[in-house]
C-alpha cells in the first residue's frame, strides 16, 4: 500500500530540508501505483492545474542556470589523481541532481491521470552513444540514485551502466526492435493502450522498471557532442517531469563586485512541468545543485578521500557561491 503525503510545513527551514511533501486532494484512484504515492493537501489552484493544463508540454517552464567552474575543475583533477575510476563533470552534475532530488522531494513528482504523485526513489536517465559518429547508435541508461551514496561508488556504478549499454543489444533494445516490426497502426494502438493503463495505474512494473521515460529526471550531455545552449522538450509518455541539458565548458563573463571577469563556466538548460511544484521551491532546490557543482569541497568533502553529500553536515552551510 502506498502513502498519502500531507500538507507542507511553514517555510524557513534549512535549504536541504525536504519537509513533508504537499500534494493534490482530488478523487482517490481505484488502484495504487507501484512507482509513486498519491499526494494530498495542495491548494485548489494547484489541484486544478492537471485539468486546465492536461499535458506536460502545455505546462512547460524553461530555466537557465550558469555555474562558475574553476573550483570544480581543480576538485575534479585532484579526485582523478587519487581514484581509479575517472570522473567527469557530467558525473558530478548527475550526482548533484540526484542528491538534490532526495533532499527536496517536491521536485521528484509526476502527474498521471490528472493526479499528483510522489515518486518512490530517485532515477536518472541519459543517452549513451555506442560510437561517436554520425552513424553511431544511441541507447538510454536508467540509473537509481541512492541517498548520500559516496561519490566514488556512484562513479563506479555509472561507468558500469554505460559499459553495459555499449555492449551487445540489451533486452530493452530487442523488445523495441520487435515492437517496431509491427505495422504502424498496431504500434500506435499498443502505445495508446500503455497510456490508458498508466493513467489507471495498471501499467505493470516490469514494463516501467527499465524504461527511461519512467524516472525522476532525464539529462543530456550535449556538450560532449559540441552542442550548447539547447533546451529539450518533455515527453508525454512516461513520468519524467524534468529535463536538463548540459552545455560544453567555455569561458563566460561573471560579475565580481563592480567588475566583470572571464572564467570557465557551464550552462544548464532546464525544462520543468510546473504542475509538480511552485517556482520558489524549485529555485531553492536548484541552488543545491549549483552549490555542489561549483564548490564540491564544501558540500562533498576533500577529493582525495571519500567525498559524499551529507546534508546534515554541509548542505546548510552557505559556503562560497557565485
Amino acid at each position: 500500500m502506498g502513502r498519502d503525503y500531507g500538507p507542507e510545513r511553514p517555510q524557513g527551514e534549512r535549504l536541504d530540508n525536504p519537509g513533508p511533501a504537499a500534494g493534490t486532494s482530488c478523487a482517490v484512484p481505484l488502484f495504487r501505483r507501484h512507482d509513486g504515492d498519491l499526494v494530498r493537501g495542495e491548494p485548489a489552484m494547484r489541484r486544478v492545474m492537471p485539468y486546465v493544463m492536461r499535458t506536460r508540454n502545455e505546462s512547460v517552464v524553461f530555466h537557465d542556470s550558469v555555474y562558475r567552474m574553476p573550483a570544480a575543475l581543480e576538485w575534479m583533477k585532484a579526485y582523478n589523481r587519487t581514484h581509479d575510476r575517472r570522473a567527469t563533470l557530467f558525473h558530478l552534475f548527475t550526482y548533484a541532481c540526484g542528491q538534490a532530488l532526495h533532499a527536496r522531494p517536491q521536485l521528484n513528482r509526476f502527474v498521471s491521470g490528472g493526479r499528483l504523485y510522489q515518486r518512490r526513489g530517485v532515477q536518472v536517465a541519459f543517452l549513451v552513444k555506442r560510437e561517436l559518429s554520425d552513424d553511431g547508435v544511441g541507447t538510454t541508461v536508467k540509473l537509481e540514485i541512492l541517498r548520500e551514496e559516496p561519490f566514488a561508488e556512484f562513479v563506479a556504478r555509472i561507468h558500469a551502466a554505460i559499459e553495459a549499454a555499449r555492449g551487445p543489444d540489451r533486452a530493452v533494445d530487442r523488445e523495441s526492435a520487435l515492437v517496431m516490426r509491427l505495422p504502424g497502426p498496431a504500434v500506435r494502438g499498443l502505445v495508446a493502450v500503455a497510456r490508458l493503463l498508466d493513467a489507471w495505474n495498471l501499467y505493470p512494473r516490469f514494463m516501467t522498471a527499465n524504461d527511461p521515460m519512467y524516472g525522476s529526471l532525464f539529462l543530456a550531455n550535449l556538450g560532449s557532442a559540441g552542442i550548447s545552449d539547447a533546451y529539450h522538450h518533455l515527453y508525454e509518455y512516461g513520468t519524467v517531469s524534468i529535463f536538463g541539458t548540459m552545455s560544453a565548458l567555455r569561458r563566460m563573463p561573471f560579475v565580481e563586485g563592480d567588475r566583470v571577469v572571464a572564467s570557465e563556466g557551464l550552462a544548464i538548460r532546464w525544462t520543468f512541468d510546473e504542475r509538480i511544484s511552485d517556482a520558489f521551491y524549485a529555485a531553492r532546490s536548484l541552488q543545491i545543485v549549483k552549490r555542489i557543482v561549483e564548490h564540491p569541497t564544501h558540500h562533498l568533502g576533500a577529493p582525495e578521500g571519500q567525498p559524499v553529500f551529507a546534508p546534515g553536515a554541509r548542505a546548510d552551510e552557505a559556503g562560497p557561491s557565485s
